[in-house]
């Protein structure tokens, strides 16, 4: 495991990314692991873990965030939102993680491009797991245009 000093860590990190998804604060995760447990993401990278990617953003672990490539990983389905008791909705973090790490010189267009084939599996394990979610019963807001005549508003 990797050393973590917190003299690095950027105290502001988490108001900053919890003002870019509109909360007041980042840190109410209980570390239940229910959104672990439902992301398809992690079923095929172990590494891949939203709570644990949580808590480096409120421990300020700016740097290490936004120079893993464990943020591209997130298919953006919405599974974790909705067993999270404290709704927070990590396809946001993931996508301001993106942003930031954009802005910021972390990636470059070669990695970028790497992605592309990865995105394309993650992206069809995704659906899948969602069509499956709304088949046994799932009912929630989607973003996906296709999921919304078999869900509720």
């Amino acid at each position: 495991m990797e050393t973590v000093f917190l003299d690095k860590a950027d105290p502001n990190f988490k108001h900053e990314i919890a003002e870019k998804i509109g909360l007041e604060v980042i840190n109410p995760c209980y570390s239940c692991g229910s959104c672990t447990g439902v992301c398809p993401v992690r079923e095929v990278i172990d590494d891949f873990d939203p709570r644990r990617i949580i808590h480096m953003i409120v421990l300020g672990l700016r740097e290490q965030i936004l120079s893993s490539d464990l943020i591209w990983f997130c298919c953006l389905c919405n599974s974790c939102y909705f067993v999270c008791p404290q709704g927070i909705r990590f396809s946001r973090v993931a996508t301001e993680l993106r942003k930031l790490a954009m802005a910021e010189g972390y990636v470059n267009q070669d990695f970028l491009k790497g992605l592309e084939p990865v995105n394309d599996f993650l992206q069809d394990l995704c659906r899948r797991a969602m069509f499956q979610k709304v088949k046994e019963g799932l009912m929630g807001t989607h973003t996906m245009s296709c999921w919304q005549k078999y869900t509720i508003r």
